[in-house]
């Protein structure tokens, strides 16, 4: 089937025609035979690079441009929404019948608000936690979205994610059950299920644009699926490593997951060496260039180092602990065939379109705290195998398992090359899960009686797949820890939100939550400092990531607590008494130190040396403790705490930019972080008013500052310059210089 001939409007075509298509890939032609521009809910599952995203382009264009409708694009990531947001955009000349161009909006994070700003916009990507906010501020413009994209559908089975996204598509189509629903997918099992569950048509095809050849190495010989086989000459004593060299001396890139962090880090580092023959001087040129980009984003820390050492070489490691700016540099530069081996954990496969020559699967195991190693699943197997091959550039992608021993190779081949994905299973009603959305249910007024609740939590996927009555049960609980908590009334047979309830529903934190907060500021602590708010928030099911007390951390950790017991507003845990409990309680006092060492200035490498939190774990943990801390100023206002929310609202303010409080003039600034911030106020620019009075050659020449950043300043806060010293500056803008994070 060919673009021309498609019923979209001619203007959509040429965009489409201008980025290279021209014909349809087989899944999309059956999505369109499927009827997807007609409006019919539709589950579309197939491999990843088979064009499932170009479809929902053009169902949304259609749905713009000749219906005058607007499209909510679902996706579980952050980093996915924003790639989805820069692919969307290259339709915003196309224009509408009134004459306006089609206007592409992302709202991914800040979750108090309806976003009124949002109604502009005609494609608005977000991410199901951010949609799920939305629903619960009752957002006017959401009542005219014509269509709904939820990428990723597979994910309703994760335990965590999953639920969000099942509640937030049954209350799509609660308001609007003529809404069209696009669900997109890798292959799983029982997509008959999740199509009938949303009334939708649905197309299953294992076709992909590259050849994929799945198979399992023993030794030196990779035994395929297909019955052959191919042997692979010794470059490495690591079958791993040995495979990513025999992918990179056939000129292709190989992408290697690890089961742990500490495995990618190290996997990196033995590969980075042998890759210096592989790679021509232009190659070389480029990558250290690259492995300096790496250093200029963010602080300098051990991390960085190491990571720029190893991107020089060729090769890098990618998980979650990296700082968001290092992660995007290095998909990237291994998209652009820079980067020749990149090692990563197995979140990867569940976020960005990466793909490669070569996927190598280093062990199929993972270790569970309390539970030891266990086999991944299927589908995680499939996901990682998905990101095998790039199209335009391979003709074949080859997914490889390794395994030790003859008989592992047959239980690989058998129960993961052979194997079909495991069905997908709502995971919704879990207490811990199910309660804020009962509560948010009832506090948005989708439900206003019991029966109401019962009916709206019947037409989930959960209640398609199980007996309805299994999740009633976990549902009145729920209703009864509401009522006892003061979050809800009842009167008759209507059930409604008190005023406590219906904020908590609004702050998006857990109940439990809020008790905890709510509890805390009433009876406080003897000492009211940082350490108590900190601690308070570390104590809520909602801080994350967890922190665990390492062993050698312990009796450090027990100094500290003692040192502070006055100034936390739980009772410390008694370890006679409940040793599991004790450590949680230590984890919690770590994470308030942690936050309380990140307010006071310490590095990013001191916090790596002294606590083992790596960038991006600590970003997690800021963005937490920030939300919390505005969720806790919030609730402080309504119990009538009026003293502590100046207290709350400048730690928080503290938290987002890391810093002590007599730094917070400065890092209002924009393009002023924590580091440049303590420059500036260190070398004497301590208000908003010095920096209009200084010169703006004492500006320039001060460390991390430059002209671009002293221009930024100048046009902040004003003060005189001369109009042959702003020319200046303009010109000595470098495009190096634009690539900084603010995090300076």
């Amino acid at each position: 089937m060919k673009v021309e001939d498609l019923e979209i409007p001619n203007q959509v075509k040429e965009v489409i025609r201008n980025s290279g298509i021209s014909k349809l890939y087989p899944p999309q032609r059956e999505a369109i035979e499927a009827g997807a521009l007609k409006g019919n809910a539709l589950v579309l599952a197939s491999p990843t690079a088979s064009g499932k995203t170009l479809t929902a382009e053009l169902c949304a264009l259609k749905h713009i441009v000749e219906h005058e409708g607007k499209v909510l694009y679902l996706t579980p990531l952050r980093a996915l929404a924003n790639e989805k947001y820069q692919e969307f955009r290259k339709y915003r000349e196309v224009k509408k019948a009134n004459g306006k161009r089609v206007r592409v909006g992302i709202s991914t994070g800040d979750f108090d608000g309806s976003d009124p700003w949002l109604e502009r916009y005609d494609i608005i990507i977000s991410t199901n936690e951010k949609a799920d906010s939305l629903l619960r501020h009752r957002a006017k413009w959401m009542d005219e979205i014509s269509l709904v994209v939820a990428d990723e559908v597979h994910l309703l089975n994760d335990p965590e994610r999953g639920p969000t996204l099942e509640v937030v598509l049954a209350r799509v189509l609660q308001i609007n059950p003529e809404i069209q629903i696009l669900a997109l997918s890798a292959t799983i099992k029982n997509v008959e299920d999740l199509a009938d569950w949303l009334k939708a048509r649905h197309v299953t095809t294992e076709w992909r644009p590259v050849k994929l050849n799945e198979g399992v190495l023993l030794h030196q010989e990779i035994q395929f699926k297909d019955g052959k086989a191919v042997k692979v000459g010794k470059h490495a004593r690591d079958p791993a490593l040995n495979l990513a060299l025999h992918i990179v001396k056939s000129g292709g890139q190989a992408l290697i997951f690890a089961s742990t962090r500490r495995n990618a880090v190290s996997l990196a580092k033995k590969i980075s060496g042998k890759l210096e023959t592989t790679l021509s001087k232009p190659a070389k040129r480029s990558l250290n260039l690259l492995g300096e980009r790496v250093l200029a984003l963010g602080e300098r820390t051990r991390i960085s180092e190491l990571l720029a050492d190893l991107v020089k070489q060729g090769a890098a490691f990618h998980h979650a602990g990296l700082s968001g700016s290092h992660r995007k540099l290095l998909e990237d530069a291994f998209r652009d065939g820079k980067v020749k081996v990149l090692s990563a954990t197995p979140t990867l496969a569940f976020g960005v379109n990466l793909p490669a020559r070569m996927v190598i699967v280093s062990d199929y195991r993972r270790y569970e705290v309390g539970y030891g190693y266990y086999p991944i699943a299927v589908l995680e197997y499939k996901q990682m195998a998905g990101r095998a091959g790039r199209p335009k550039y391979d003709k074949v992608g080859e997914a490889i398992l390794i395994a030790k021993t003859d008989d592992e190779q047959d239980y690989l081949m058998e129960s993961y090359v052979l194997a079909e994905p495991e069905r997908i299973w709502s995971k919704l009603a879990v207490e811990r899960i199910l309660r804020p959305h009962v509560l948010s249910t009832i506090a948005a007024k989708y439900a206003q009686s019991e029966r109401g609740l019962y009916d709206f939590f019947g037409k989930t996927f959960y209640a398609y797949q199980y007996d309805p009555k299994a999740i009633k049960l976990v549902i009145a609980k729920i209703l009864k820890f509401l009522y006892d908590e003061q979050m809800i009334e009842v009167a008759d047979r209507d059930v409604f939100a008190t005023t406590f309830g219906r904020r908590v529903s609004e702050l998006y934190i857990d109940p439990v939550s809020a008790v905890f907060i709510r509890d805390a500021l009433r009876s406080r602590a003897a000492e009211i400092t940082d350490i108590s708010f900190l601690h308070m928030i570390a104590h809520t099911p909602d801080m994350f990531p967890r922190l665990r007390p390492y062993s050698n951390e312990v009796d450090e950790l027990e100094l500290f607590v003692e040192k502070h017991k006055n100034e936390f507003m739980f009772e410390p845990a008694n370890e006679l008494a409940d040793n599991m409990e004790f450590e949680e309680f230590l984890g919690e006092a770590k994470a308030a130190w942690v936050l309380q060492s990140w307010v006071e200035e310490a590095t990013e490498d001191q916090m790596i040396e002294r606590f083992r939190v790596q960038p991006g774990d600590l970003y997690r943990l800021v963005n937490s403790a920030e939300w919390l801390l505005y969720a806790s100023r919030e609730l402080a206002g309504l119990l009538k705490q009026k003293d502590l929310v100046p207290k709350l609202n400048v730690l928080r303010e503290r938290g987002a930019k890391g810093v002590k409080a007599e730094l917070l003039p400065l890092v209002r600034l924009e393009g002023i972080g924590r580091v440049r911030a303590r420059i500036l106020f260190n070398s004497g620019l301590r208000t908003l008013e010095d920096l209009k009075q200084a010169p703006v050659g004492r500006l320039t020449a001060l460390p991390l500052v430059g002209s671009r950043v002293a221009k930024k300043i100048k046009e902040q806060v004003g003060g005189f310059v001369k109009s042959e010293q702003w020319k200046k500056l303009t010109e000595e803008e470098t495009p190096e210089q634009q690539s900084l994070t603010e995090y300076y």
